[in-house]
């Protein structure tokens, strides 16, 4: 079955829709309780503050919503059905990868077709320029674009690049642009590389940090400053963000109360975004990283590593993680079906945890204990990933592990001072 058929045959078998049940409050604390963090509080984000106001801001304008199924008030209701519900009814709705109602795998999107719950059109973005998303704006007659996705805090993630090309179209089509912005679920420090443009892809179109610490609100004001008038020719007409309530930099998804939605089939828990930023250059190996598994990005791995690998990582003494010697079959994705020997990391404290530092550290010992199974992608893709190709080069020059973190502190530090002017949480 098709997408499409999928989508409007589960009108009839789910009266609930896109509705989702709110966790209990013992979800986030259990988390937070084992990472080592306070007790939730009680974040509100951009959503629910115009959700509160049932979506008067938005009224006398030609709405397109650019989201997927992260884009839900605290009560688990879709924004766009909450729009609706309120009578202020968008135009379109536009998906990303993965799909507005979000039933594509990575790589994939469920094309345009009309929505059964709402009968609005919705158009897929993924993989089109601003060019071709700025006509399907014009086309849907959009004079306000509504961004509310969920992202996950590093940069090759695929949604913040959804949003910079949305943002480029709609300087082209003359619309305005509102985000409705969430808490970074991974907190507000940056760490890592800075993307070297020769570099540039959908994986990472812009300058900015592997794990950058800004919520999408923060990057958008970037973007528009520093990035938007090279591209487009100019800065959008207006840009408006709505805040989160109550959320500071230091406090990670666990500590926000609020309910964890898949971003991506392979993004279940808000432990899988700690570890994320780090453990998904791993894509760019030819080791698993766990996609086909229950834990992907938690488990890495490949057929004939053992245990020793554990054994030297848990000898570094990272603070934050520790690791466990595991074994697995994925059920798709690299080594389908086949025994991996590797590990799993586990996070024993969020505060010190390093997640760029940490994958750095399992990259080099893997390659010197395993100089027969690790290897790189063919197509260098850990170069996108990273943003250039310093990092496969020092690993495979026998660089250690404080030589490969200490090539990027410079551009680090001054990336720092490029996105000062645009953090709205302190």
């Amino acid at each position: 079955m098709d997408r499409r058929r999928f989508l409007t045959a589960s009108v009839g078998v789910a009266a609930t829709g896109s509705t989702l049940v709110a966790a209990t409050p013992a979800q986030p604390t259990a988390l937070a309780e084992t990472l080592g963090q306070p007790r939730p509080s009680r974040v509100t984000p951009g959503a629910d503050v115009l959700a509160e106001q049932h979506w008067r801001r938005l009224a006398g304008h030609r709405v397109g919503v650019v989201s997927n199924p992260t884009g839900i008030t605290r009560d688990g209701t879709h924004v766009v059905d909450s729009m609706v519900a309120a009578g202020v009814r968008p135009v379109a709705v536009f998906g990303p990868e993965h799909g507005f109602r979000g039933t594509a795998q990575a790589g994939g999107s469920e094309g345009d077709y009309r929505d059964p719950r709402t009968d609005l059109p919705v158009y897929d973005t993924y993989g089109k320029t601003a060019a071709q998303v700025a006509a399907q704006f014009a086309k849907a007659g959009v004079d306000l674009v509504v961004f509310d996705i969920a992202d996950v805090g590093a940069r090759f993630y695929t949604y913040i690049w959804t949003m910079y090309t949305a943002m480029h179209a709609a300087v082209l089509a003359g619309a305005a642009f509102l985000v409705l912005d969430r808490p970074n679920p991974v907190g507000g420090r940056a760490y890592g590389p800075v993307l070297n443009l020769a570099y540039a892809s959908a994986i990472g179109l812009k300058p900015i940090v592997q794990q950058h610490g800004m919520t999408v609100g923060e990057l958008a004001a970037l973007f528009d400053a520093e990035f938007l008038p090279q591209d487009a020719g100019k800065r959008l007409r207006e840009l408006q963000v709505v805040e989160v309530r109550d959320w500071r930099r230091d406090r990670l998804f666990a500590q926000t109360g609020l309910t964890w939605v898949m971003p991506s089939p392979n993004m279940p828990t808000p432990q899988t975004a700690l570890v994320y930023p780090g453990t998904g250059l791993f894509e760019g190996t030819t080791l698993s990283e766990g996609r086909g598994t229950t834990r992907p990005f938690e488990i890495i791995g490949a057929p004939g590593m053992d245990w020793r690998w554990a054994d030297a990582l848990n000898g570094h003494g990272l603070a934050g993680v520790g690791f466990r010697e595991h074994y697995f079959q994925p059920t798709f994705g690299k080594f389908t079906g086949v025994a991996c020997g590797g590990v799993q990391v586990h996070l024993t404290g969020a505060a010190d945890y390093d997640a760029i530092t940490t994958a750095v550290t399992m990259l080099v010992s893997a390659r010197l204990l395993y100089p027969e199974v690790f290897a790189w992608r063919p197509d260098n893709y850990v170069d996108k990933l990273s943003g250039s190709d310093r990092l496969r080069h020092m690993v495979d020059a026998g660089a250690g592990i404080l030589e490969v973190v200490g090539a990027w502190q410079a551009e680090l530090a001054a990336f720092h001072e490029r996105r000062a002017p645009y953090l709205r949480y302190r």
